[in-house]
């Protein structure tokens, strides 16, 4: 038969959980933001390889055509599968600036020169995305 004290001592005090909870809140304190500051990186580092590839596509296919593109869906598929999403998430919030008519192959038939980011949102370097040329 068990006495009155053994059967005190089978489960946790108030004050153990207590502690025990606080020491997990402190522990997502400190990773939850580290978890989010390597999710906006990686997405970051997504936008920078996009904006090369895009804007390598446009040269390349100016080089092939001796002519700019005068729409993005002339990249695909011979030079991309697909457009790539913007960091926003979607394709249409991609700005295509014209290509200089001084450098263009052909001043009366201007196309595409360069892409960037149609996102006025702040980076971790603390530009906005859209100033950010590859």
């Amino acid at each position: 038969m068990r006495t009155k004290s053994e059967r005190g001592r089978r489960g946790f005090t108030l004050i153990e959980m207590v502690i025990v909870i606080s020491m997990i809140l402190v522990l997502l304190s400190i990773a939850l933001p580290m978890y989010s500051r390597s999710i906006l990186r990686t997405k970051e580092a997504k936008l920078h390889h996009d904006l090369v590839t895009l804007n390598k596509a446009i040269a390349e296919y100016s080089l092939d055509k001796k002519k700019a593109p005068q729409s993005p869906d002339e990249l695909v598929p011979a030079y991309l599968k697909f457009i790539p999403d913007d960091i926003t998430g979607r394709t249409d919030s991609w700005v295509w600036e014209p290509e200089d008519p001084q450098d263009a192959y052909d001043p009366n038939q201007t196309g595409i020169g360069s892409v960037h980011s149609g996102s006025n949102e702040i980076s971790s370097e603390g530009t906005q995305y859209s100033s950010w040329l590859h």
